[in-house]
């Protein structure tokens, strides 16, 4: 009984212990985690170890041993026989000469050379070593703002001469449609254009010259890389714009002058500045008069218009055919009578 007693409690003690054992070997039977990873820098060859050099080398020692073993391994410099190099055939050499330009290419970048010693001082942080890899293989190597900055500029000349085509043939259509030459020799003649004395002598110009000075052309800062160049300006502008108005009208309770009535009254009204520009001054005039800024009167103002042209619709004849047309016909209906 105790001798089996014995073996029982022996036995089990000594179980558990060879079961741990088994972890501990398998552990070690485990090869060490190498940074040297096919596909990655230099594969399983070391970089400094393919240019003969060592982890202290500077870039001038690199650059040297590289041009050393180029002139060697090169393949339009390849002389198979050579001394030290009876063993090489074309095709090796090619690839030698491949290995020994990639480990040149990791170890002469100061970043990428980073990156390599930090793999091989880690090896275990294999998928760092992946995304450090592939992340500087992926960049792109011309510097995004100086794409950036060519596109705009790109850009900014198209637009300038689309511009300018249009411009040149707008003014060439309404040139040949008297009521729009006549509109525009009146604005000239307002602006003072038409007023000058004539030149004669050698201080005539030609055509081409005046028609040059005194049309409008599109004005450069419209373009988009004016505009990006003007932004803070602009910015800053409509700020201290907004601060001197937020002091004067609501902070001080000073009256609108005639520039501030037209603004309230062209924000009302939902008018761009050139829509609003292209009023007459008699318009302007009327609106001022009828204290659109103020924005009760301009909704009476507005409903008022409305109504008007509820009135003018309804007794236009134009109007009194397409109601008709509509309601007898309608757009969706074939017909084959003649208009």
């Amino acid at each position: 009984m105790r001798s089996g007693g014995s073996d029982r409690t022996g036995g089990p003690l000594r179980r558990p212990a060879a079961l741990l054992l088994v972890p501990v070997l398998v552990l070690v039977s485990l090869p060490a985690a190498s940074a040297l990873v096919e596909g990655l820098y230099c594969g399983t060859e070391v970089c400094y170890d393919v240019l003969g050099v060592t982890r202290e080398a500077a870039k001038a020692d690199i650059a040297r041993a590289y041009r050393q073993l180029a002139r060697r391994y090169h393949p339009d410099r390849f002389r198979p026989g050579e001394p030290g190099m009876e063993a090489e055939t074309p095709e090796s050499a090619q690839r030698k000469f491949l290995l020994i330009a990639t480990a040149y290419e990791t170890l002469k970048d100061e970043d990428t050379r980073r990156d390599y010693d930090y793999m091989l001082d880690h090896p275990e942080e294999y998928y760092q070593h992946y995304y450090a890899y592939y992340r500087r293989q992926l960049t792109p190597k011309v510097d995004v703002r100086v794409v950036i900055l060519v596109t705009i500029c790109a850009i900014s000349i198209f637009q300038y001469y689309s511009w300018h085509s249009s411009y040149n043939e707008a003014i060439n259509y309404l040139v040949t449609v008297p009521k729009y030459r006549i509109q525009a020799t009146e604005i000239a003649r307002q602006q003072g254009l038409l007023n000058r004395t004539k030149e004669k002598g050698k201080n005539r110009r030609s055509k081409e010259e005046i028609r040059e000075q005194e049309e409008e052309k599109p004005n450069l800062s419209d373009l988009l890389l004016c505009q990006i160049v003007l932004c803070p300006y602009y910015v800053t502008t409509y700020v201290a714009w907004s601060v001197s108005w937020f002091y004067r009208f609501t902070v001080r309770r000073d009256h609108y002058g005639d520039q501030e009535k037209l603004y309230l009254i062209r924000r009302n009204m939902r008018m761009s500045q050139s829509q609003f520009d292209s009023l007459d001054e008699n318009t302007r005039e009327t609106f001022l008069k009828k204290q659109l800024w103020i924005k009760e009167k301009y909704e009476i103002y507005r409903q008022e218009q409305e109504e008007e042209m509820k009135v003018k619709m309804a007794t236009d004849p134009r109007m009194k055919r397409y109601r008709r047309w509509m309601k007898n016909e309608g757009p969706g209906r074939l017909t084959f009578i003649d208009d």
